[in-house]
């Protein structure tokens, strides 16, 4: 894509899904400097859709977080730490930027398989990314390199629409609640090196975070989730222990309905790009006889402010 083609106001433009959440954004090259109101109008871009998709691009791990750096300043993924107190060696950190991971499906060799040390071509149930620290980041950012060709696509839903669509005793029920979310177990619902598996709710690490959070920009209030993996993963702080898995059933059924949803079917070279504050995502499982390797970045974040 010529220079002069693309970066511009006059070229920039936003193609919305048509779903409850998503966008492209068409006429920007990221591996190229992006002028300061493009960069103001893709962010406003990303706060309206929730989530943005830019097809096309051909990026280095510093150019990628060039680009990531629209949507906030890139961190550390907050699983790294497990891997290196555990001494375990893995391919997702094999980056000279610490900021940028390799999500893969392969092996120790190279070789695509169904488990690695990571998320490998298992199936990830829905979640916001790292809601077990406690600044989960504001939003995530992933770059596909080589993927599979009819496998692994990533879905997103809209939880404005969620908290705004909530029948009005589970609003009431969930007025001031909080829940724990576990720390044990990656996306994929793999505990993750070094640590134990809980047995009980008391036994469940993790920080208490609001099940309603006020997103900082838009001032919107969203439900947030988090995370709930196999029992005890999650609960709400203060229930009966039963109690706090119906409600929790009724929750997630509400939330994850397919009205809110909007799904995306990877081509080497797209860039997603998704607000963790208001939207969750799930994966698709891959095919573990085919290559799926991407770049991997999230954005720091605050503690959410319950709603």
């Amino acid at each position: 894509m010529p220079q002069s083609a693309v970066n511009s106001m006059n070229t920039f433009e936003i193609a919305p899904s048509g779903k409850a959440v998503g966008a492209e954004i068409r006429g920007i090259d990221l591996s190229q400097p992006v002028p300061e109101d493009v960069r103001k109008a893709i962010h406003q871009a990303w706060l309206n859709h929730l989530v943005l998709l830019f097809r096309g691009q051909s990026l280095t791990p510093r150019q990628y977080l060039d680009g990531a750096r629209i949507f906030g300043e890139p961190q550390v993924g907050a699983a790294r730490k497990y891997y290196e107190k555990a001494g375990v060696t893995s391919i997702a950190n094999s980056l000279d930027t610490p900021e940028v991971t390799i999500l893969s499906n392969l092996d120790e060799d190279g070789n695509p398989t169904e488990r690695n040390s990571g998320l490998g071509s298992l199936e990830v149930v829905w979640h916001s990314d790292n809601s077990y620290i406690d600044q989960p980041p504001a939003g995530s950012c992933l770059y596909s390199i080589e993927v599979p060709a009819e496998s692994g696509n990533t879905s997103f839903n809209n939880q404005y629409m969620a908290y705004d669509t909530l029948p009005d005793d589970l609003r009431t029920a969930i007025q001031g609640k909080k829940s724990i979310q576990d720390s044990t177990r990656n996306s994929a619902g793999v505990l993750r090196p070094g640590v134990s598996l809980p047995r009980r709710p008391s036994e469940v690490p993790g920080p208490h975070h609001p099940l309603v959070r006020v997103h900082p920009e838009t001032g919107r209030k969203a439900l947030y989730l988090g995370r709930r993996r196999d029992y005890p993963s999650q609960y709400i702080v203060g229930m009966d222990e039963d109690e706090s898995e119906a409600l929790l059933d009724r929750l997630w059924e509400h939330a994850t309905q397919d009205k809110f949803k909007w799904t995306h079917k990877w081509k080497a070279g797209d860039l997603l790009v998704w607000d963790n504050r208001c939207a969750m995502h799930y994966r698709d499982p891959v095919d573990p006889t085919q290559r799926r390797v991407m770049y991997r970045t999230q954005f720091q974040g605050e503690t959410p402010i319950p709603g």
